[in-house]
């Protein structure tokens, strides 16, 4: 049974944050300093998504929501928002997104059962609705599809996100197969920029790559920043196999051959690392 609830979350970052009786370091934080350690959190509870640790991820979601509970406690200092709007906003923006699952545009109205809904359909629906959002609001002057894009993310994870709002205005491929086609295209024109040496040409090629990369992810329905990070942790898997093992030996990595350190990463790798 819960000891805690987000009521006791929300007092606890009050008293942190008052400025006689709490602590010296969160008193003298705002947004600018806290914003890196949103950013982190993040980061980790996709780690412990792409390890499948589970009982980590329980504490980086919480560390996350402490996140989000530190912004809005900042915020309602300035008289900015409070957590209650956070809600508020969220619950609203997610039931006006949602019209297949409420369709009367209350919490409470649901969709007959019976009543069946394409997910490329609630796709393109989301789009438009974020789309006339935008245009809606007040506080947002007119920009291109493109020009609200967080600077902050990630570049597998922005360029994924550039894709897909372009997909979404028809600006893609059919189908697979080209895509395919354009990553080969990718490799000839980065290959023959290292030829000719020219190291300027050479980073423009290995950005157009790994965007095509991102692309090729995206169509056969793979998150690439989570398809990286589940190899990040592969490599590292199997090369700690390695280290062990010559250790054991030993022996240091420098000491090895390359085709030694090959036939320990293929047992490695058949080991079902």
């Amino acid at each position: 049974m819960a000891q805690y609830t987000l009521e006791d979350l929300l007092h606890l970052m009050a008293r942190l944050r008052d400025p006689e009786t709490g602590c010296p370091w969160d008193i003298r934080q705002d947004f600018a300093s806290i914003a890196p350690y949103t950013v982190e959190e993040a980061h980790e509870v996709a780690d412990a998504i792409a390890s499948a640790d589970y009982p980590h991820l329980e504490e980086e979601l919480g560390d996350l929501l402490f996140q989000v509970i530190y912004h809005a406690r900042m915020a309602d200092e300035r008289s900015l928002f409070d957590f209650s709007s956070v809600l508020d906003g969220l619950v609203e923006k997610l039931i006006r997104r949602h019209p297949h699952v409420f369709p009367d545009g209350t919490l409470a109205s649901r969709r007959p059962a019976n009543e069946a809904v394409e997910e490329v359909d609630v796709k393109r629906r989301w789009q438009e609705i974020k789309q006339a959002e935008k245009q809606a609001s007040s506080s947002k002057k007119p920009s291109g599809l493109l020009e609200d894009m967080p600077a902050s993310l990630p570049a597998l994870k922005s360029a994924q996100a550039i894709q897909a709002k372009a997909a979404g205005q028809g600006f893609d491929w059919p189908d697979v197969a080209p895509v395919f086609d354009k990553l080969r295209e990718e490799i000839d024109e980065l290959e023959q920029a290292w030829r000719s040496d020219a190291i300027d040409a050479v980073r423009d090629e290995t950005g157009d790559l790994l965007f095509s990369c991102v692309n090729l992810a995206r169509h056969v329905g793979v998150d690439a920043e989570q398809s990286l990070l589940g190899c990040n942790h592969k490599f590292r898997r199997r090369f700690s196999y390695i280290e062990s093992h010559l250790k054991v030996q030993g022996k240091k990595l420098q000491d090895c051959s390359l085709s030694e350190l090959d036939a320990l990463w293929d047992e490695a790798k058949s080991s079902g690392l």
